[in-house]
């Protein structure tokens, strides 16, 4: 039903979008005059904070429509086909590395994770329609842009069992080496070889918390941007510095050069993981899941060291390593 009102008879605060020339907004932002009773007398009440749309049509009509139903919202352009060219790309992007770095984009999944990307870096937002029934998530959403879904598109684009109704498309950062490693001291974390993505974003997350300075990884590695990898990073693929560099043994080399002492976490270690002191420039080096470190990498360390252990176990994962070297050090700079 339309309700015919002047312009001048609305104060416009703010909207949420625009679209082809169509404006969508909220009642907290237009008092509309006698905008309940002129509701009642269409046969419809509004309960008091109700959430509610009005689609401003280019006639200077407003037509009431609930935003707790998307598809009463008055939104004509919700993708409803996986065929369509964004979500086919969201798809790629999610499966193929190579996509994410041809484009320079990664994706991102969740209420946390799309809320706590810089702003600048979100290149769009996708949402699903039953995302939209939620009065906190709608809020969330008021001043962005974002692209409707159906639920199973959004599905086939997040590529989970149970995704969570929103997801992002985020740039991938660039980090400044030179300037990151004017931290003073510096306490990095080397990565050759890690295989599983969980594992990897574990060690990102674990790193931000101990107070790391950085993560340099070899190109063996697995991608930082695999979406299960984003997803056990919690929010710190945002914050924890990432270097992948081509030639790996030549930035160790580099970083030896800067006064940088390298420890190794090998087996067959001599000297014990809380012996050495590392309140001075350190890194940490970490091998593969399944093959430990290479020859290459052992020799281009200051010192091997080992967690010394009990019981029938014969080394600890590469995750719980990394972690266990990382608070040492944190240890120590505390005092």
């Amino acid at each position: 039903m339309f309700i015919q009102v002047l312009w001048r008879e609305c104060q416009i605060i703010n909207y949420a979008r625009r679209r082809t020339g169509d404006w969508f907004l909220d009642t907290g932002s237009i008092p509309v005059w006698s905008s309940l009773s002129c509701l009642q007398a269409a046969g419809r009440f509004i309960a008091p904070n109700t959430y509610t749309c009005f689609e401003a049509c280019r006639w200077g009509r407003l037509f009431f429509t609930s935003a707790n139903d998307p598809k009463e919202s008055g939104r004509d352009d919700m993708i409803t086909s996986t065929s369509n060219p964004q979500i086919k790309n969201l798809i790629l992007l999610g499966k193929k590395a190579k996509a994410r770095y041809e484009q320079g984009v990664f994706i991102v999944e969740g209420k946390k994770m799309v809320r706590e990307a810089p702003r600048e870096w979100i290149q769009n937002i996708y949402v699903s329609e039953s995302y939209l029934t939620r009065k906190e998530h709608q809020d969330g959403l008021l001043g962005m842009e974002y692209e409707l879904l159906s639920d199973h598109v959004l599905k086939a684009a997040a590529g989970t069992q149970t995704p969570q109704g929103i997801l992002a498309v985020v740039r991938i950062p660039q980090w400044d080496f030179f300037r990151v490693f004017q931290a003073d001291p510096v306490c990095c974390l080397l990565l050759e070889g890690i295989q599983d993505p969980g594992n990897l974003g574990t060690m990102l997350r674990t790193a931000e918390a101990a107070g790391i300075t950085a993560v340099i990884a070899s190109p063996e590695t697995a991608d930082l941007y695999n979406p299960k990898t984003i997803r056990a990073t919690m929010g710190s693929i945002y914050r924890m510095p990432y270097f992948a560099p081509d030639d790996f043994y030549g930035a160790l080399s580099d970083l030896k050069r800067r006064g940088i002492r390298i420890y190794a976490a090998h087996l067959k270690g001599s000297v014990s993981y809380d012996a050495p002191d590392y309140r001075g420039a350190c890194a940490f080096m970490i091998g593969n899941e399944g093959k430990g470190l290479t020859g290459t990498a052992v020799g281009l360390a200051d010192a091997a060291v080992k967690i010394p252990m009990q019981g029938k176990a014969e080394s600890l994962n590469a995750a719980v390593t990394a972690s266990v070297l990382m608070y040492e050090s944190s240890r120590q700079r505390r005092g």
